[in-house]
């Protein structure tokens, strides 16, 4: 059975970045489960995953436009320190859920100089040229519930 949409697939990866530094791998641990053709990951590897069948194996470079996006310059800004009373922790590297105008998102913490907090919108992974090694484990029919909520969900029915 070849990947299309709606098809549940299950895939173990290696992700390295364009100078071969590994950034993540599920190798050795749980493969990642997903629902083909609902954006549940990034275009660029849901691209090279369509038409692969069980037991493929096969490395995919994805080009940012189609993995985390253009590094933004936009979404970098310097706040005040008075704008973060409520983190008990901060330092450079924490991750905070912020809203705004366009709704919830992560901003980076990526500098602390004095009363002044830069804070980077972008994801770690934006404007980055992204190699996946792939291995095809499994793909079924994704269920009714699936299909109607939009992503996979783990053999006991619930939310992954």
């Amino acid at each position: 059975m070849p990947i299309e949409k709606d098809n549940v697939v299950t895939f173990h990866y290696t992700l390295k970045n364009s100078k071969g530094e590994l950034l993540e791998s599920s190798v050795g641990d749980d493969p990642l489960e997903y629902l083909h053709g609902h954006r549940n990951i990034i275009p660029g590897l849901e691209n090279a995953l369509t038409g692969k069948a069980i037991g493929e194996k096969f490395t995919a470079t994805i080009e940012p436009e189609n993995g985390y996006g253009q590094y933004d310059d936009g979404l970098v800004q310097s706040l005040s320190r008075s704008e973060f009373q409520e983190v008990d922790d901060l330092h450079v590297g924490i991750q905070l859920e912020v809203e705004d105008s366009d709704g919830r998102g992560l901003v980076t913490v990526t500098e602390i100089k004095g009363e002044e907090v830069t804070v980077d919108g972008n994801h770690p992974l934006a404007g980055e040229r992204l190699i996946f090694e792939v291995e095809v484990v499994k793909i079924r029919d994704g269920t009714a519930e699936e299909l109607t909520h939009g992503h996979a969900h783990s053999p006991d029915g619930h939310h992954q």
